[in-house]
């Protein structure tokens, strides 16, 4: 048996400006967090052929063009593994959260895939492998961010080039910086599951519109990433609250899905309760809300606990895209 896993990510600054409908004509940038929560993916190989695959629902078939789940048949069909396998997904957080768990769900699929090859895989490689099956294989309406930092993992910055590449420059981070950003800063869900790409299809279409109000919203999305760049590594860490206040009342302008009533009720709960700033993950409409909090911790906890959300713990990650097991013959 191999076991690999892959973090899921909050975007700390930028987030969206990966988008092609808005990279390939301005360029964009993103400083994201790989954090630790896992997707797993298992591969074994099975006794009787054909392929069983197992996650929300169980699929045993003998071909790879019969299988219902496109991520793992397109996996399948670029690390050209046909059969003689059985694939088990595990996940940490829920599905349609706003953390880019489906790119972290690809990058994993790919590197255990690889693994069972015996073949080794840049990190670089395994990125644009997932992009290619999200983006250009099924249709995807999103960017590269996710499926980048799942595979490098860390706090990073990512420059996304109008040409489509990708650059990868890690963030310096002072270590009392990083363990401050740790402590104050807390993560609810919101109990909301929402699909981004209905979220993503608006503000793509918003964003081809060259004089809209969310092209202007997103150069303010993307300014904020390089300020966000500049506070973690000048240690500034406190600037960030009202960056992220910033952050969210632009997002607010990408498309009329990103936030709704209930949202908004939550977000200024929040701020009363001591928040001096934070933003839904993702596209938005759900899924995750983000706080900057530094003095007032327990209040917000309280505040939003009895709104319905739930506080989830975490760590940053900085291992990336692994092979935790592997169990197979030498």
């Amino acid at each position: 048996m191999i076991v690999s896993r892959a973090p899921v990510r909050f975007s700390l600054g930028g987030g969206g400006s990966d988008l092609p409908s808005y990279s390939r004509e301005h360029g964009g940038f993103i400083v994201a967090g790989a954090i630790d929560k896992y997707i797993y993916v298992s591969a074994n190989p099975r006794l009787y052929g054909g392929i069983r695959l197992s996650y929300s629902k169980t699929e045993i078939v003998d071909r790879v063009d019969q299988i219902q789940h496109p991520l793992f048949r397109e996996a399948l069909r670029v690390a050209e593994v046909d059969g003689g396998v059985e694939l088990t997904s595990i996940a940490d957080v829920p599905a349609n959260c706003g953390l880019g768990s489906s790119s972290s769900f690809t990058v994993a699929l790919l590197n255990v895939l690889h693994a069972y090859r015996r073949e080794y895989v840049p990190l670089g490689r395994l990125a644009e492998e997932a992009c290619h099956i999200e983006i250009d294989r099924l249709g995807a309406p999103i960017g590269k961010q996710d499926q980048y930092i799942a595979a490098f993992g860390r706090i990073t910055a990512l420059h996304f080039e109008k040409d489509g590449s990708v650059r990868v420059e890690p963030v310096r981070v002072p270590d009392q910086t990083l363990a401050d950003l740790e402590s104050n800063l807390l993560i609810f869900h919101t109990g909301i599951e929402r699909r981004a790409d209905d979220v993503l299809a608006e503000q793509a279409q918003n964003l081809r519109a060259k004089s809209s109000p969310s092209v202007e919203a997103m150069h303010r999305i993307k300014q904020i990433g390089y300020d966000v760049l500049r506070i973690l590594e000048r240690g500034r860490v406190d600037e960030y609250g009202e960056v992220l206040d910033a952050h969210w009342q632009a997002k607010r302008k990408l498309a009329s899905t990103v936030s709704t009533g209930q949202l908004d009720e939550h977000y200024e709960a929040a701020r009363r309760a001591g928040a001096t700033g934070g933003k839904v993950m993702g596209a938005g409409g759900g899924g995750f809300f983000m706080f900057y909090c530094r003095d007032r911790k327990s209040r917000l906890i309280e505040a939003m606990l009895l709104r319905g959300l739930r506080l989830m713990r975490f760590r940053f990650d900085f291992q990336g895209a692994t092979i935790t097991a592997n169990l197979g013959r030498a």
